[in-house]
């Protein structure tokens, strides 16, 4: 079956750096376009990035433009998300995702931004 499983988030100081992972199975990752998603406490889920399948095209949303990059490693089926620059606004659960709306996103990871 599907499975997306995220890792390396963490407490981190504004200004701060973490890199996100997001193991995928159960279906034809190389294929697809892959989706980052986050949940800031008592919110909703918003859209972060988006790559292609080949991994040459991605998108960000605005806010996090210019500090995050996300990427893909087909061979391992792995998606990252390298986020740079952290603000207290990025404290959110981090989801990988099938879609762009994150209806089919693994279990999430937290990141933290406090001094």
């Amino acid at each position: 079956q599907v499975q997306l499983v995220e890792s390396g988030g963490g407490l981190v100081q504004p200004g701060g750096s973490l890199r996100l992972s997001c193991a995928a199975s159960g279906f034809t990752f190389s294929s697809v376009p892959m989706y980052w998603v986050r949940q800031a406490p008592g919110k909703g889920l918003d859209w972060v990035s988006s790559i292609n399948s080949g991994g040459g095209t991605t998108y960000y949303t605005d806010s996090v433009k210019g500090r995050f990059t996300i990427s893909r490693d087909n061979a391992k089926n792995t998606l990252y998300l390298q986020m740079n620059s952290l603000k207290f606004e990025d404290t959110a659960l981090y989801y990988c995702a099938r879609d762009i709306m994150g209806l089919q996103r693994g279990q999430g990871t937290q990141v933290t931004v406090s001094s």
